[in-house]
């Protein structure tokens, strides 16, 4: 008798031990939060009548497994003993019909093990989508992009094994045993102390060859994620164009062959390991059966037992050492699944900071004010806004800026005021005041312009009209209206945001348009892109609005780029645009359409444009000069040059390196 014939299924099957193999054995000294089992039964809820025709057809095929062997007994010793023609064809027809009942039981298992498993995927994962996408700007800031799609894929596919393979592997585990040992203690207790013996020498290579081969898969997996990730570096359009500029594909090579070759290695480790396992427990196997065989054919000459008993023992072996083989690492199987769940439970249980209120109102028709009053702002500590688990290492900024995702937006927000001199540090420590005691007033209809130093604090003061922070202390009022009182789908469809790097979809120029206003008509979005000084750049296109921009809008130029956010911006229609350092990077030729379209954008509404280009801003209606987080000068362009002061002194040295 074979190895591979064990369990039910096969060891290899569900609830075998080649399943076990790929978990990490350390989960069995984890020890679970209070309630996470409950919260566990509640998603199952919904899927419980399921779960029991499930569990039925699991118990059902379970006690089918001795069927065959008794069936094979009962030819031997009844049909072909007594050469019984007619019972041997009816004994073999009755063999034949459980081989097709265990096939249709093992397919309805299937189809309701999907049912189930795909169920509670589609719950978590749209659960976990939902509750991220209400998260503050502050949690994207600190989590690693790729942690958090793990917690969407990887471990709610773990956490579904636990209403799946684990549930149905324990269950048919146990009840197989358990109907195997009574049938064969039924049957001789001789020969099933002899098949007992061989019990110990298979459960322990199995525990300890199970935790190696468990550290083997787990360094494995964490090998090829560096592999991944640094191919997910390289490929991207900012990690490609770095590669060309500065790298030597010679280096690149060896060096991610390097990284190759230890995934090769320890890939041969692991499957040579594995081989030499499986080999193992065949041979052991193999020894068992011929202990049965030797055993059982001598008390079978003796008279003790029958031959068909002798040939239904054989058969009961190779249903006996695969589940017992499963059921010695069943602790290892329940707790990955569990800790899956609790590993999702963590991101569910993680509340956002920005919350609508129970009272919270939509801003009232019409245009709109903004007023800042005493404005003081620290960012928040980890432990408010993120998880330890779902953070990168230090250099989590420059890598989530490369990435270019919506990691990398949310960074640059955080980043681009933080430091207090024109270098490109981390943002400050949690607890630091950024903006310290802020006042301003902007009449609707009216244009302020904010300027100062880098790191003076003006990209975050501008986050609070978006309501993307809420102060520290002090108020951000709309309409007269405390923004912490305002619906935010109501406050995002007033306001409006372009920032210096606008991000683009990997999609088409209609889809990253319609992505402000879905409903769109062909003609609206043309009027956008005409009012942005865009239009003829999307008919020259190959296929027009139908063109794919590439990552990040890659495909387009800076300045094409910022007039299309700007079509979407102005699809939206809002009341109240935030420019922040809208024409920052471009050439002077980009920049002036850009700045018609922006003209264009900000006409008849509230506007709060930051700018270090003091020649854009000359016609604000009032300049706000910001400094390390206070204003220090306010008032119209030639009020400010009168006046001799630090607004007076950037304007010159521009003017002055402007004609150097």
């Amino acid at each position: 008798m074979s190895m591979g014939g064990m369990g039910h299924g096969g060891m290899g099957g569900p609830g075998g031990f080649g399943r076990t193999l790929r978990q990490d054995d350390s989960v069995k000294d984890h020890r679970l939060r209070r309630g996470t089992t409950g919260r566990v039964l509640a998603y199952a809820a919904p899927h419980r009548r399921y779960i029991a025709v499930f569990l039925a057809l699991v118990v059902v095929g379970s006690l089918m497994v001795v069927a065959t062997p008794l069936l094979l007994q009962r030819i031997i010793d009844d049909g072909v003993a007594n050469e019984d023609r007619r019972l041997v064809v009816i004994l073999a027809g009755l063999v034949a019909a459980v081989a097709v009942a265990e096939a249709v039981l093992n397919l309805l298992q299937r189809w309701f093990s999907s049912r189930i498993g795909e169920g509670l995927i589609y719950d978590l994962r749209t659960d976990v989508f939902g509750h991220v996408q209400r998260q503050s700007v502050a949690f994207f800031t600190r989590t690693q992009t790729g942690s958090l799609v793990t917690r969407l894929n990887s471990d709610v596919i773990g956490a579904q094994q636990a209403f799946t393979s684990t549930l149905s592997g324990v269950v048919s585990n146990v009840l197989s045993v358990t109907v195997v040992l009574i049938t064969m203690l039924a049957l001789s207790w001789q020969i099933t102390v002899v098949a007992l013996l061989v019990v110990p020498a298979l459960l322990l290579p199995a525990r300890r060859v199970g935790r190696r081969l468990a550290g083997l898969r787990r360094r494995g997996m964490e090998l090829n994620a560096e592999l991944g990730n640094r191919m997910t570096e390289r490929f991207n359009v900012a990690g490609a164009l770095l590669v060309k500029l500065f790298g030597d594909p010679q280096r690149e090579d060896a060096e991610f062959a390097e990284r190759a070759a230890r995934v090769r290695e320890i890939g041969v480790r692991t499957a040579m390991s594995s081989r030499v396992f499986f080999a193992a427990l065949g041979a052991m196997a193999s020894l068992a059966t011929a202990l049965v065989y030797g055993v059982g054919g001598v008390l079978a000459i003796d008279q003790v037992v029958t031959i068909g008993t002798l040939v239904a023992f054989a058969g009961l072996l190779g249903r006996l050492y695969g589940p017992v083989t499963a059921l010695s690492n069943v602790q290892v199987d329940v707790m990955s699944a569990l800790v899956s769940f609790e590993r999702v439970f963590e991101v569910l249980d993680l509340q956002p900071m920005i919350t609508d209120a129970e009272d919270a109102v939509d801003l009232p028709e019409g245009p709109l004010d903004v007023e800042l009053d005493d404005i003081r702002f620290a960012y928040p500590r980890a432990d408010q806004v993120s998880i330890v688990s779902l953070e990168g290492e230090p250099t989590r900024t420059a890598e989530a800026l490369a990435d270019g995702g919506e990691n990398a937006a949310a960074v640059a927000v955080e980043a681009a005021d933080a430091s207090e001199d024109d270098t490109d540090e981390a943002p400050p420590d949690a607890g630091e005041e950024v903006l310290k005691g802020i006042t301003l007033r902007v009449e609707p209809g009216t244009m302020l312009a904010l300027v100062g130093p880098s790191g003076a604090g003006k990209t975050t003061l501008s986050t609070m009209v978006a309501r993307l922070y809420d102060p520290t202390s002090g108020a951000v009022r709309i309409a007269g209206l405390d923004l912490r009182r305002v619906r935010q789908a109501s406050l995002h469809r007033a306001v409006g945001v372009v920032t210096q790097d606008a991000h683009l979809f990997h999609d088409t120029v209609r889809a990253n348009l319609r992505y402000a206003r879905p409903d769109a008509t062909e003609a609206e979005l043309f009027d956008a892109l005409r009012a942005a000084h865009v239009e003829p750049l999307i008919q020259r296109l190959p296929e027009g609005l139908d063109t794919v921009v590439g990552e990040r809008g890659h495909r387009l130029s800076g300045g094409e780029k910022q007039r299309v956010a700007i079509a979407r911006l102005l699809l939206r229609s809002p009341r109240i645009v935030v420019l922040d350092e809208a024409t920052a990077h471009l050439d002077s030729e980009s920049e002036a359409a850009v700045q018609q379209a922006l003209d264009s954008a900000m006409a008849g509404r509230t506007s709060i444009v930051i700018a270090h280009r003091l020649s854009t801003v000359r016609k604000a209606d009032s300049i706000a000069v910001v400094d390390r987080g206070r204003i220090v000068e306010q008032g119209t362009h030639a009020e400010l040059l009168a006046a001799g002061g630090l607004y007076a002194e950037l304007y010159e040295t521009q003017f002055s390196h402007q004609h150097a």
